[in-house]
């Protein structure tokens, strides 16, 4: 069987699939993109595969392009044929699942891509602090909507799920683990909890080693 290559850059949103793969034990090879902030050469070269040139970007062994976490997190329980990080159909959490998974992505993943660089649409300096201040403001009422939406001690309640793979990724960006510490304490435990899941310590240890 040829290799899933999966495009992405340490700690950036790749580390979302990277997880999975590991998880399944799929055979994948990992290809840096490069900063796509910083280079516009990494840019374009990525363009050919997704044109907004973001990643995760994920080549299956047959050829296919795909990106989108979401649509891969799906793809790879079906590739998979297990349940484990994915409710299958009759399960009674699927449908929780399904929403708050694509709430993640279709709202709370945009924050950061409007405000990590916040200059790319907002070119004045001083309007793209502002700009960079509210959008993160809006993060943070998002994630106090999942945290009243959260189980224990899973996101899910008694199961793990992949949603827990986010939040073990994605509670390391703004506003980070303090905040979520304080302001979201179910959400900080699901993702602690995933933290010491073996599965995922390939992945943490290649996106987010400890400092020096």
């Amino acid at each position: 069987m040829n290799d899933h290559v999966l495009h992405g850059n340490p700690g950036w949103g790749s580390a979302l699939v990277e997880a999975q793969l590991d998880w399944y034990g799929l055979p994948w090879r990992y290809q840096a993109s490069g900063d796509l902030f910083a280079s516009a050469e990494a840019r374009e070269r990525l363009r050919a595969l997704n044109p907004l040139s973001q990643v995760p970007v994920l080549e299956l062994p047959d050829g296919t392009v795909m990106t989108e976490s979401a649509a891969i997190t799906l793809h790879l329980a079906d590739r998979s044929g297990r349940d484990d990080l994915v409710p299958g159909p009759t399960a009674p959490e699927r449908a929780a699942f399904l929403r708050w998974l694509v709430f993640l992505v279709a709202n709370v993943y945009p924050t950061f891509t409007y405000a990590d660089e916040p200059t790319r649409f907002v070119k004045d300096a001083a309007a793209a602090k502002a700009f960079r201040a509210e959008v993160d403001a809006y993060a943070q009422r998002l994630w106090l909507a999942m945290e009243g939406a959260a189980g224990a001690p899973w996101f899910l309640g008694a199961r793990c799920s992949a949603i827990d793979i986010y939040l073990a990724v994605m509670t390391r960006w703004r506003p980070r683990r303090d905040w979520f510490a304080q302001q979201a304490p179910k959400l900080h435990a699901a993702a602690l909890r995933a933290d010491a899941l073996p599965a995922l310590a390939p992945m943490l240890a290649r996106n987010f080693p400890p400092a020096a």
